[in-house]
């Protein structure tokens, strides 16, 4: 019967204590699901403002464009209150997006950059490295590379983002979709701790989560799916190695691709970053092209 408020005692204990969020006007979108009832009591406790949206779960609107995955009401209701920041979690709470003072949106990359950053300039222990997936953004990894702090990478899903960092000695990893793991707090993605582990780095550091943003410099992606009939291993087809080689090759340490199946769907994922927008998409379009001729 008491366990909401175990959770609670629980998420604020992940927080500093010498630390409180007074004087933060915070959005919450509870994506009408899990954090509902807790995330409001926690983050007011701390001494933040809270304003909550789709908070009112009817068991049909979990999710129903709203959360982490549908933000445009979160940004405009930061905006119309010029709140400190909006924190978006998603049905089962174990996501968290965030969205800045001026309506920008962060992900897990960004996030995941802002706190690696603060815990070593902190000396706090990282472990071994941090955990992404092969869904990171590029300018994730120039911003690691760049601070000096070492990445693995491992498949995607949280499932096996936990499983690299145990085996890896690490204790900070996640995905680009705001599943995040603090592993000095919880073995498993926690929107509510997520954020609470962001806004001690805004407290303890004075800035702003725009400023705090800069971090990171996001570089453009696209991902296109296209319809195969068939899926022979991608370096079994010549015609196709080739034309990764090429576009790898122009981007050089400028951007990625990253080309795979679906798991589950007759399709093939082709995925391309890169310095601009044009470039990134004229190598999307001709890779696509080329699978489409050797493949459909």
């Amino acid at each position: 019967d008491d366990a909401l408020g175990r959770y609670i005692v629980f998420c604020k204990n992940t927080f500093p204590s010498d630390t409180s969020l007074a004087g933060l006007k915070i959005v919450l979108d509870c994506a009408n699901g899990a954090t509902y009832k807790a995330a409001p009591i926690i983050f007011s406790e701390l001494g933040a403002e809270i304003i909550t949206i789709h908070n009112k779960p009817d068991g049909k609107n979990i999710n129903a464009n709203c959360g982490s995955q549908f933000t445009d009401d979160l940004i405009a209701k930061v905006k119309e209150t010029n709140s400190h920041l909006g924190l978006a979690f998603d049905g089962d709470g174990d996501r968290l997006i965030a969205i800045d003072e001026k309506g920008q949106e962060l992900t897990g990359d960004h996030i995941l950059v802002i706190c690696s950053k603060f815990a070593k300039e902190q000396k706090q222990d990282m472990g071994n490295a941090i955990v992404i997936t092969p869904m990171s953004n590029f300018g994730m990894r120039v911003a690691l590379r760049e601070m000096g702090i070492k990445y693995i990478e491992a498949e995607v899903g949280d499932r096996n983002v936990l499983e690299t960092m145990q085996k890896s000695g690490c204790f900070l990893g996640g995905e680009q979709s705001g599943h995040l793991i603090f592993l000095h707090h919880h073995t498993t993605g926690d929107g509510i701790i997520s954020a609470l582990q962001l806004l001690a780095v805004m407290q303890k550091s004075g800035k702003t989560l725009s400023e705090l943003a800069q971090a990171m410099n996001v570089m453009p992606q696209k991902l296109v799916n296209v319809k195969v009939s068939r899926k022979p291993p991608i370096k079994d087809i010549p015609e196709l190695c080739e034309a990764i080689h090429q576009a790898e090759t122009q981007l050089a340490d400028n951007g990625r691709v990253l080309i795979r199946y679906s798991g589950t769907e007759p399709l093939c994922r082709i995925m391309v970053e890169g310095p601009t927008e044009e470039i990134t998409g004229q190598l999307t379009q001709s890779l696509s092209d080329t699978v489409t001729s050797l493949l459909s």
